[in-house]
This record gives C-alpha cells, sequence and structure tokens, in this order.
C-alpha cells in the first residue's frame, strides 16, 4: 500500500510538470508560428520540431512546477486541515496551542501514517486537477495579452485583420480556453471540498488527532 502511495504520488506530481508544460509549449509554438514565423523556422532548424516541442514541454512545465502559483491562491490557502488541527490544538485538553508550520507538520504526519491510502488517491488526483487548471488559466491569460498585442501590431502596420485569420482564430481560441476555466471554475471548488473531505476524517478521529496533540505536549515537557 505505501509503496502503491508513493507511486501514485510520483505519478501525479509528473502530471502536474507535463500537462501545464505540453500546453504552454503547444501554445507558444502556434504563437510564434502565427505573429513571428522567422523565430519559429530558426528554432525548429536548431533542433527539430519535435525536439523543440520535447524541450519546450519540459522547460516550461518545470518552470510553472517549481513557481508554485496555485499555492498562492485564496482557494488553497483558506480552510485548509492544518489549520483545522491549529484551532483543535487551542481547545484540545492537555494540548499546547500549534503555530502554523507545527500545524503542518503534524498535518502530513496525519496524512503518511494514519489517513488510509485509498483517500491519499482523492488528495493527489483533486490537488493536481487544481494545480494543471490553475497553470492553464494564467498561461491562457498571458498568453491571450501576448495575442492582443500581435493583433494590435497588425492594424499598427496599416494591415486587415482579415488578412490573418490564423491570428484571429488563436486569439479566439486561447482566450476562449480562459474564459471557460473561469467560467466554470471546479478547480478552487474541487480544491475546498479536497479540503472539506480531510477535516470531515480528522473530526471522525478526533481521539486520534487529541492523542497525538496531548503527546506532542509531553515530549516538549519532557
Amino acid at each position: 500500500m505505501e509503496q502503491q502511495a508513493k507511486t501514485s504520488f510520483g505519478l501525479y506530481e509528473l502530471i502536474r510538470i507535463l500537462v501545464p508544460g505540453f500546453y504552454i509549449a503547444g501554445m507558444l509554438i502556434a504563437f510564434l508560428n502565427v505573429f513571428f514565423p522567422q523565430m519559429a523556422d530558426w528554432a525548429n532548424s536548431i533542433a527539430g520540431p519535435m525536439m523543440f516541442m520535447l524541450l519546450a514541454t519540459l522547460v516550461a512545465g518545470v518552470s510553472v512546477y517549481a513557481r508554485e502559483t496555485p499555492k498562492r491562491r485564496r482557494a488553497f490557502l483558506e480552510n485548509q486541515p492544518s489549520t483545522y488541527l491549529l484551532n483543535r490544538s487551542r481547545t484540545a485538553t492537555g494540548a499546547q496551542p500549534l503555530n502554523d508550520t507545527d500545524a503542518q507538520r503534524l498535518y502530513f504526519y496525519i496524512l503518511n501514517n494514519h489517513i488510509p491510502s485509498t483517500f491519499h488517491e482523492k488528495i493527489f488526483f483533486f490537488g493536481t486537477v487544481y494545480a494543471v487548471m490553475i497553470n492553464i488559466r494564467r498561461t491562457s491569460f498571458w498568453l491571450g495579452l501576448a495575442c492582443l498585442l500581435g493583433l494590435g501590431m497588425i492594424v499598427a502596420q496599416g494591415d486587415s485583420l482579415l488578412e490573418y485569420p490564423e491570428a484571429l482564430l488563436l486569439t479566439l481560441v486561447i482566450w476562449g480556453v480562459y474564459v471557460v476555466n473561469v467560467r466554470y471554475n471546479k478547480a478552487d471548488r474541487k480544491m475546498q471540498e479536497n479540503y472539506q473531505d480531510q477535516i470531515f476524517w480528522l473530526q471522525m478521529h478526533d481521539a486520534l488527532v487529541c492523542e497525538l496533540l496531548t503527546r506532542r505536549a509531553v515530549d516538549e515537557k519532557g
């Protein structure tokens, strides 16, 4: 079970890198081909289309993964299970109040040692969906702005936008992805539901939570 959880965790983390990376790379290559074809030809001539796509996917995926911008959103920061543990430590008999760092450590200890592995799958899955959707949303927004600037450059040159259907189509597609992602915002909602499920599990196992909080207080005194 433990090995399966580790394997699933690695798979979900890989998805967090490759899916946003592939989307960013694909849209970036399309953007270059439409608005800067000479630059796209130069990039393809150096590494080849497939190799350039692979490198762009890995670089973009690792870059957004390292930045962890989805973790700065309110939907991620609010109502975390560690916050429940922090508040519970202030009311549990014989426990000492936790700070944010200790509450997070206790949460991960409970997650790794007490919460069933089947529950892990759900946590990993919705966490991955949240990260992927937020990264795609942010990427679509900035690429959409870049496309609008590109269309502005075309107009500034005195050309008609109707002469550039690929540019118009790409702009509509990218903004369409962004609008759909925002309009049907399942990422934030599912993340909060994920948290609520974990908090409910902690509430159902309150004796375990209190035991761990009390044991920690005893260890600190000793």
